[in-house]
This record gives C-alpha cells, structure tokens and sequence, in this order.
C-alpha cells in the first residue's frame, strides 16, 4: 500500500502529471528516503513507499512505475525472512522490463544476489561506519565524476559475478558500486543521509561504535563538513543520469531542475 512522503522541512515542486510514481521500498517503520526521496520529489515525481516488512506488498510489474529504489535496512540479504526472498526476487521484474533500478545499501546486496553474486561480512570483521574512501573505476570515471569520500553504514558488502560493470572501488569492502545493463546500479554507500539522518543512526545504533573499523560519532559530523558537499553535487548528477536511462519511454521528459 503507497503512503505519503513529507519531507523535512524542504519544500518541493508539484509532480508532474506526465510522471509515474517512483517504487520506493524502505525496512523500518521510521525509515526515511532522505535526500534521495527529496531529489525525486523536487524533479516532480511522488514516491510509492512500501514497506514489505511491515505486510506491504510489492507489484507484479513496474508498468505503473518510473524507478524503482530499494534501500537500506538492519537485516541482512541473507536473512530467511520472506520478505527478504520475496524483495531478491522482484528485482527480477525492473530487471527484466527496463525499470531504472537502484539498491541502496542492502538494496545494492540484494541486486548484487539476483545477478548470481553473494554477500557477506569482511574477513576480519571490519566494518564501514562513517566516511570512507572510494575510487572510481575507468567504467565510473566514463559515466560521471565520483566523491572521494562517502557515507557507510554496513557490516557486509556485495561480491557480483565476473563481467559486472564495476564503478567504484573501496580498500576494505571492493565493491563500491556496479551497474547491471544501463537501467539498474547498486551502491554501497549512504548518499540519502541527511543532517537528522546522521543524528538518528548516530544516537539509536551507537553500541555500533564498537565494531571494528567504526568511526566514532564526532567523527561521522566533523566528516560530513567536509565531505558532504561533494556528495550532494554527485547524488544530483547521477539522478539525472539514473532517471534517463528509462528505455520504455515513449516520451522524452523536459529536463528537470538539478536540487541546490
């Protein structure tokens, strides 16, 4: 069942009519699309929240859908829960019909198992929370210009099959971000996280500090002064990309306003 979306203390343009709402699958009932689900709604889209963890269900097709974003949550990809079979297997269905696709976090390990890849924890048991460096790849560099530094929030990463279009790269996680066919892309990283984002999972999720690996919680703010800029100006670029790369329109959409 859709609900509505309000975003926080942002204001937006009114969708337009030409448009189809964007499936956006989130896992907790507080659960927010943050920046993300603003940049939409600013590009005159609404957002079809589900939350198949709390009995949403997801649809047979993506016909009545322009995207569809899968994001993150505390559960793991490899979870017994149905909802979990149930998501890995839908993604099937914007695979198949051209939707654009992004995972988000463990949205991004779920795509990465629906292509045959795996996911797991790193060896040592390192965990990214808080800024980290990636690299893009020739294939990332081609499509876009990439921050330095992004957002983690993970205890495991994705591995894809041989001949995925990998774009970016981490030191302790290798797999950043990779690209299925030119509709669907999954990243490990949070470029969703807004400012009270950053103060819920600090303060909720803070025993996570311990891990090995973790940033402190100072560190995650004085981090986002610095980096999040960068962030901000690639996340708007790449909707226009990822928005684009839609090959069932009829239409070609006018060029939508880029969020300051």
């Amino acid at each position: 069942m859709a609900s509505q979306y309000s975003i926080e203390s942002e204001q937006v343009s009114a969708a337009s009519p030409a448009r189809r709402p964007i499936l956006t699958v989130l896992h907790q009932a507080h659960s927010s699309p943050g920046r993300v689900g603003q940049a939409l709604l600013a590009r005159g889209y609404t957002l079809d929240i589900r939350r198949p963890p709390l009995g949403d269900p997801l649809p047979e097709t993506t016909e009545e859908h322009d995207g569809v974003v899968i994001f993150g949550g505390p559960m793991s990809a490899n979870d017994p829960d149905e909802f979990v079979k149930r998501e890995i297997d839908f993604i099937n269905v914007p695979l198949k019909e051209g939707t654009p696709f992004l995972g988000i976090c463990l949205g991004g390990q779920m795509l990465a198992k629906t292509i045959g890849g795996s996911v797991g924890p790193h060896p040592e048991g390192q965990v990214e929370i808080g800024y980290y460096d990636i690299a893009a790849t020739p294939s990332g560099r081609a499509l876009m210009e990439w921050p330095g530094k992004v957002y983690q929030w993970h205890r495991e990463g994705f591995r894809t099959p041989r001949g995925t279009d990998i774009l970016a790269s981490g030191e302790h996680y290798e797999e950043q971000a990779f690209r299925v066919g030119e509709t669907a892309y999954g990243i490990q990283f949070h470029p969703e996280l807004t400012l009270a984002m950053m103060h819920r999972w600090t303060t909720r999720a803070y025993e996570r500090f311990k891990l090995p690996g973790a940033c402190q919680r100072g560190d995650h703010f004085r981090g986002r002064a610095v980096y999040d800029g960068p962030v901000r100006a690639w996340l708007s670029d790449f909707m226009d990309l990822w928005l684009a790369s839609d090959r069932r329109r009829d239409v070609v959409n006018p060029p939508a306003q880029k969020v300051a």
